[in-house]
């Protein structure tokens, strides 16, 4: 059954059967060990870059809509 769509359920069933956050984990090995950077490999990058674009956006200050 190997190579099939029904092969590749059981597959899939038993890794979940082995470990539930199994894909999970794969995700996040991929997303940290990636040789292009960027957030997910350095989370407080992300963070900075959020900040900088936060106080430089153009939106104005929140105005207060009498009820």
């Amino acid at each position: 059954m190997a190579g099939t769509v029904a092969g590749g359920k059981k597959a899939a069933a038993k890794n979940l059967a082995r470990d539930p956050l199994f894909y999970a984990k794969i995700g996040a090995k991929g997303g940290r060990l990636g040789r292009t950077g960027g957030f997910a490999a350095n989370p407080e990058l992300a963070r900075i870059a959020g900040r900088k674009g936060g106080t430089i956006s153009r939106r104005g200050k929140a105005k207060k809509i009498a009820a």
